[in-house]
């Protein structure tokens, strides 16, 4: 019997920066209320699923989605969160913070295309978008491809290394251009065709020295939300350091 390792990658819910439709990389903001009460929907919809490990970045609105997802989970008393930088967002330079429609569309007219729409169809890589984002940023501190990709395999290696054919359920909660370029990476003939949910689950198997996608962009298993409009929302999760513990830090 073929042993392997499954990841469940995770994007973080919705945060401030993502409802005003804002540039959000390393700039980090906290979960919006409704950003909380869609990861306890998705929490509450994996409850059921035993993790061995969690991981997250190092970024605020990952740590506090780990969080919440443990909450709902009936297996994760054992469970620390542990904060990995190598999984952060793509770094997006001085266009941090900035209306994010208006910055993509000026990218894609960089990169050539006439309505400022991306041109996936033309087998446009993530590579051409990274680079394209880095050259175009006036201080070129925008991350290209390649710095972002090696970082995100440091932490893949690491990962790989401690788990593999342990047949264990690893939860990675990360970043929407993260996980979708890393999917791109590792899984051939893999098609960008949309942006992942906030809270959504993607499955990828490693076995054999390879990767499987089981499940792109996930939102099926939301439990359903009966939180009355005017009900409390939910309360604010303490955000900690992956190696302390809330006692360590009063």
């Amino acid at each position: 019997m073929k042993k392997g390792v499954t990841f469940y990658f995770m994007r973080h819910g919705e945060t401030y920066l993502n409802k005003y439709n804002r540039m959000q990389g390393w700039s980090d903001t906290p979960l919006t209320p409704r950003g909380r009460r869609d990861v306890m929907r998705s929490g509450a919809g994996l409850g059921d699923v035993k993790f061995d490990a969690v991981y997250c970045s190092d970024l605020r609105r990952t740590f506090e989605t780990a969080q919440i997802i443990l909450k709902e989970n009936q297996h994760a008393d054992h469970l620390k969160v542990v904060a990995m930088p190598e999984f952060r967002e793509i770094f997006f330079g001085s266009f941090e913070g900035l209306d994010a429609s208006e910055t993509w569309g000026n990218l894609n007219k960089f990169l050539g295309s006439a309505d400022g729409e991306p041109n996936y169809d033309a087998h446009r890589s993530v590579i051409e978008e990274l680079n394209g984002l880095k050259e175009m940023d006036p201080y070129h501190e925008a991350e290209d491809y390649m710095t972002f990709w090696l970082r995100v395999e440091r932490g893949l290696i690491k990962l790989i290394g401690e788990h593999r054919d342990s047949e264990r359920n690893i939860l990675i909660v990360s970043h929407g251009m993260t996980i979708r370029n890393m999917i791109h990476a590792v899984i051939p003939d893999f098609s960008i065709d949309r942006h992942l949910d906030n809270a959504s689950i993607s499955v990828v198997r490693y076995e054999d020295g390879f990767y499987h996608l089981d499940l792109y962009n996930g939102t099926d298993h939301f439990v359903d939300d009966f939180t009355p409009a005017d009900e409390q929302e939910p309360e604010v999760h303490k955000v900690t350091p992956a190696d302390k513990t809330e006692e360590d830090v009063k």
